[in-house]
């Protein structure tokens, strides 16, 4: 013992610095292990159980059961809506879940501002669109709404903006009557690229280039090519044929046809106006001007014509053999 009456115990070291081991007096209780220099932990008490005793365990079993129980039918119930279209019927008269819950936190769509429209009206493009009180701006897709507005042949772009909380922006770019295509039959509106708009059915179209034969409202720009190769021969083109998708018969307002050769159209027109000119070959009794062959000009007369003609011819011969 030390001076004051503390009992004494030496302290051995391993090489690493770590105690080893206490020397207690054997007489005393046998000294604590030691591992890696600290203390085995000893076990702690249980945690008092607090308000979860008897009474929980009675009432958890029933109230797990109840639960799952009531999930359960609540699956099959919304199965049965769904299935007896119920579900759909909701949807089609107030709309999706999503959008009510949206439209109750502030962003339902309460304007729709349009603009570029000319001949289409504002309800037929909100019908288009799909765009009704029972959508919310929130879960618009104004991806899909943009697809829908352009599959409209009228319409050539739309761009569709949100503006929170509550406005849609739809600004659209219409595609103009541009020429009439006649095929099959029928007379059609297109526009500047071809694309058909509408049936003819207004004469405030009439005007309009007209283009006739297959495929013909994809070569629009080549019969305006060949309109201004006409020169003043232009104002009694009234028609272009597209032929065998290979070249351009053009009609004329008196019924003249006038045959244009695969390579080089605009050239072959170009020597018709200056014969114009000079003989007005187009006002004579004529069914048709052919030019399909470089350098030549043939020219088939009306039936009346030619027996004219043949008239004029046999008297001639027979003046000539009289001598």
């Amino acid at each position: 013992m030390d001076g004051r009456g503390r009992l004494l115990r030496s302290v051995r070291f391993e090489a690493n610095g770590a105690p080893a081991a206490l020397a207690y007096p054997s007489a005393l209780s046998p000294p604590p292990r030691f591992i890696s220099g600290r203390r085995q932990s000893l076990p702690l008490r249980p945690l008092r159980r607090g308000w979860r005793g008897p009474l929980f365990d009675f009432l958890a079993k029933p109230l797990v059961g109840f639960g799952f129980s009531l999930s359960l039918l609540t699956a099959v119930g919304a199965y049965g809506i769904v299935e007896g279209g119920h579900y759909t019927a909701f949807v089609a008269a107030v709309g999706e879940p999503a959008d009510l819950l949206a439209k109750s936190l502030g962003f339902p769509i309460r304007a729709v501002t349009i603009s570029g429209e000319h001949e289409l009206k504002d309800a037929d493009l909100l019908a288009v669109a799909g765009i009704t009180s029972r959508n919310s701006l929130l879960f618009l897709n104004v991806g899909e709404v943009r697809d829908r507005l352009q599959r409209l042949a009228l319409i050539k772009q739309a761009i569709v903006t949100k503006r929170y909380p509550d406005r849609l922006v739809i600004e659209i770019e219409e595609r103009e009557p541009f020429a009439l295509w006649q095929y099959d039959g029928k007379v059609q509106i297109v526009a500047a690229d071809g694309v058909p708009l509408d049936a003819m059915r207004d004469r405030r179209f009439i005007h309009l280039p007209l283009v006739v034969g297959a495929n013909a409202n994809e070569r629009l720009g080549q019969y305006l090519s060949l309109l201004d190769a006409a020169g003043e021969l232009r104002d009694k083109i009234v028609a272009g044929v597209w032929v065998a998708g290979r070249r351009w018969t053009l009609k004329t307002a008196n019924g003249v046809d006038i045959l244009l050769p695969e390579a080089a159209p605009e050239a072959a027109l170009v020597r018709l106006a200056a014969l114009e000119k000079t003989a007005q070959i187009l006002d004579k009794d004529l069914i048709s001007v052919d030019l399909r062959e470089p350098g030549r000009l043939m020219a088939r007369l009306t039936a009346e014509a030619a027996a004219e003609r043949a008239g004029v011819l046999d008297a001639t011969s027979k003046g000539k053999g009289g001598h």
